[in-house]
């Protein structure tokens, strides 16, 4: 599988889920069990590799001011949703993080930020193709830290600088 390929299977299901990340997840796994276990792995190696590129301090800082605030794990689940986006969203974020507030048409804070179960798709398409569990994926793993300056969140005057159009939009 390719990297359209990719974007293409994550694409056709954030449409057909209606933007639901626990729906899309579902139909992600059905859209997986039509691959060959050598498939899901590649999906998995590309999902993997996005997610530990949005590894940052400044896309954290984006999904804090997005999400009223954003632990460990809701940062983690937040890059997973984020992938669950598309290229479009996934790669603007990354470029600049503040102008999520112009890629993101609606954001529903009951549904949406939240891709949890996007993170464990490959791995549960895989263990029912083969009945075993995903071998290491040979990707490189996130770094301990964050990439970039640390944000001090806690801050609203610098999140609202970092921020502009994410604070303008969703906390004002």
């Amino acid at each position: 599988m390719d990297e359209t390929e990719f974007w293409e299977l994550i694409d056709a299901t954030r449409e057909a889920a209606g933007g639901d990340p626990e729906e899309q997840a579902d139909l992600l796994v059905e859209q997986l069990l039509g691959l060959d276990p050598e498939q899901v792995l590649d999906f998995a190696r590309h999902f993997e590799s996005r997610y530990n590129r949005a590894y940052r301090w400044d896309l954290w800082g984006a999904a804090w001011v997005l999400l009223d605030g954003a632990s460990d794990d809701a940062f983690d689940f937040f890059r997973c949703w984020l992938i669950g986006q598309g290229r479009e969203v996934f790669e603007g974020a990354l470029h600049a993080p503040d102008s999520l507030a112009d890629l993101l048409n609606d954001f529903d804070e009951e549904i949406d930020g939240d891709g949890e179960e996007l993170g464990y798709a490959a791995d549960e398409a895989y263990e029912q193709l083969t009945g075993t569990v995903a071998p290491d994926l040979g990707v490189p793993p996130a770094p301990a830290e964050p990439e970039g300056t640390p944000v001090d969140f806690e801050d609203d005057r610098v999140l609202g600088r970092l921020y502009p159009k994410l604070w303008d939009r969703f906390r004002e």
